[in-house]
């Protein structure tokens, strides 16, 4: 039976340095290397809630793309056409997602694995083709998309980038502290045992229905969030770019991690952004390597090959047998 990360020293620790070396990296590295890592970032936010969803409360999802469109859409509107503050923006795509998420939750109760897995495959492949659609032309911008502006640094002498980057840190660092201590209340131990045992879970009181509805509504809110900071960065919202490839990158990224971590989140955007870019690298270097995506593919059968349970999973287990170790020489 799997459970969220225990809190002990050594993890606070780890946490702590972690938190200082990105604090320092933006000045240690190029504008460009630290828009990479807020667009990492903005996946690692996605890739939480698609834990919490998929990991935590057993609701198998490839249809994340669409609650990631619908905050970077929301966000992109409200710039575009209403000239908010960037920011402002933010609580309106979470709660906006968390509206789509729940209300999708609702039909989603009557089905279960594969079935629940092709509704949201559905809803991924439809949600490019509705932004498309003439009726909604004016305001999604169609197939051109939008333009919005990138926000101004906060605090004077930052670039525009590493300004994001704190901010999508900061973001970052309270999503993680708030499903922390989600997953380890109350209501995180109902959501863990509807993933277990729904049937137990309902014999024992747990209202099941609520729950999961809560739950899908919780994880489009914080992919939302990410879709809403992804604008911040890249600028620009098109339909095609929230196709279901999205989706499945964001799963790739959600196991890569460790599916039932906190944590292994970091990892799984890190991965999302730079792998990809470092397989691109290689095949322009080597002509007689295999094309880039087929790096890619090798590269992810690798890791799952190695780390079957996740970069967290590897670290968690690594750290276990060293403890034991540890208690055998004393």
């Amino acid at each position: 039976m799997m459970r969220p990360n225990p809190v002990t020293p050594r993890l606070l620790i780890g946490f702590g340095a972690a938190i200082v070396f990105a604090a320092i990296l933006p000045h240690l590295v190029s504008d460009f290397t630290s828009f990479q890592f807020t667009l990492a970032m903005s996946y690692g936010i996605a890739l939480l809630g698609l834990n919490i969803l998929t990991g935590y409360n057993g609701q198998f999802s490839i249809g994340h793309s669409a609650f990631y469109a619908v905050g970077a859409y929301t966000a992109a509107i409200l710039l575009y056409h209403f000239e908010w503050n960037h920011y402002a923006t933010l609580p309106v795509a979470a709660l906006v997602a968390f509206v789509v998420g729940f209300l999708f939750g609702l039909p989603a109760l009557r089905l279960e694995g594969l079935y629940l897995a092709l509704a949201t495959f559905a809803f991924a492949v439809a949600t490019p083709q509705l932004l498309k659609f003439d009726a909604f032309e004016h305001w999604t911008g169609g197939v051109q998309g939008l333009f919005v502006p990138k926000p101004e640094p906060l605090i004077g002498g930052l670039s525009a980038d590493q300004s994001l980057y704190y901010v999508a840190l900061a973001i970052m660092v309270l999503l993680m502290g708030v499903a922390w201590c989600l997953l380890h209340s109350r209501s995180g131990r109902a959501i863990m045992a509807i993933r277990d045992n729904p049937i137990a879970a309902s014999t024992m009181g747990i209202n099941t229905a609520l729950y999961k509805t809560t739950v899908f509504g919780i994880s489009a809110m914080y992919t939302g969030i990410a879709g809403a900071l992804s604008v911040f960065v890249t600028e620009f919202v098109a339909p095609d770019a929230f196709n279901f490839f999205l989706a499945v990158n964001l799963l790739i990224g959600s196991v890569v991690g460790g599916i039932v971590s906190i944590p292994g989140v970091i990892f799984g955007g890190l991965f999302l952004v730079f792998v990809p870019n470092f397989a691109q690298d290689i095949s322009r270097a080597y002509p007689f390597v295999p094309p880039p995506w087929a790096i890619f593919g090798i590269l992810l059968i690798l890791a799952i090959y190695f780390v079957p349970f996740g970069v967290w999973g590897a670290v968690e287990r690594v750290s276990a047998r060293w403890k034991r170790k540890s208690a055998a020489g004393r």
